[in-house]
């Protein structure tokens, strides 16, 4: 096994380099490219290998150790130069940041595996048309190769819809997928993502409108049932003078006094005869003035005197 075939592997797909590299036999590769609604990508190299003898788990090791100090660093140079190089080919603003890199032992059911995966975001990396759809491949200026048994992986937004891909995928699941040995052309894979259309809007103003009329039923059903209670409890409020109120008031107060300091808020309005609407109004004044407080008790409320 030859790690350091992992830095030409990775040049075999960076843009400038496509066509030069030569890939080794002992590894698959794996790179995804995470496209969000704003045209930004995140972008994975994955590079796996058996490892089975003393010499693979040491090689291993040897490069893992190296990751940070060497191997990453090659990478944010080689990604940060394509990246540049598709920004002037396009005439597009773009940008590279973000670059980690982790290796680990993966043990499956095939075998044990060395893992060493690479990430970094890549700003502007579709282009985004009038109509916000996202368009893909104009980076790919030197197109692309990928060795046996590599893939290639494009993962979009959900909602989005493919309307152009050329290649076709070979598989389409968790996004577009396209196996090696494959030689891509220049801009390719060329890809179109449709945005949502607005053809959801009728649907959300078919539920809103059930949930309206739902709400206007039960306001109906709401009013028709305070008035009974109304009715079963006294006369109908009237507009009432402050100094009508302030008596309200203090007849609450009193009661409550008389009533250990609390009582429930329905049967304040039957021990003094006097409309629902009415003790609520002289609640809330008594409650913006502190001298009781509202508890919440299941769907009453227990009206209790502030102490002083």
């Amino acid at each position: 096994m030859v790690l350091k075939a992992l830095y030409l592997s990775i040049i075999l797909l960076s843009l400038a380099h496509a066509a030069s590299a030569t890939p080794a036999n002992d590894y698959k590769i794996t790179y995804t490219i995470n496209i969000n609604e704003g045209g930004n990508a995140v972008w994975y190299v994955e590079y796996r290998t058996p490892l089975v003898s003393k010499e693979d788990f040491d090689s291993f090791e040897n490069y893992t150790k190296q990751l940070d100090s060497v191997y990453l660093n090659e990478f944010k140079e080689l990604m940060q130069r394509s990246v540049s190089e598709a920004a002037n080919a396009t005439s597009r603003k773009m940008a590279a940041g973000g670059f980690t890199g982790d290796a680990k032992v993966e043990s499956a059911p095939t075998g044990t595996f060395g893992v060493i995966r690479y990430s970094f975001t890549w700003v502007n990396f579709a282009k985004l048309d009038p109509d916000k759809n996202l368009n893909i491949g104009d980076v790919f200026i030197g197109g692309l190769y990928l060795s046996k048994d590599n893939t290639l992986m494009i993962q979009y937004p959900s909602d989005y819809t493919i309307e152009q891909a050329e290649p076709q995928p070979d598989q389409v699941r968790d996004g577009m997928v396209w196996y090696g040995l494959r030689t891509f052309k220049a801009g390719e894979p060329a890809v179109i993502l449709s945005r949502p259309s607005s053809s959801w809007m009728p649907p959300v103003i078919a539920v809103s409108a059930v949930f309206i009329l739902a709400a206007f039923v039960y306001m109906r059903k709401a009013r028709g049932k305070n008035a009974e209670i109304d009715a079963a409890a006294g006369p109908v409020a009237e507009a009432l003078t402050e100094a009508d109120m302030m008596d309200v008031q203090d007849r609450i107060v009193k009661l409550l006094n008389e009533s250990d300091g609390s009582l429930y808020q329905s049967e304040i309005g039957k021990k003094l005869d006097i409309p629902r609407s009415t003790v609520s109004a002289a609640l809330n004044q008594l409650h913006d003035k502190k001298i009781i407080q509202k508890v919440k008790k299941g769907r009453e409320n227990l009206i209790r005197l502030v102490q002083s």
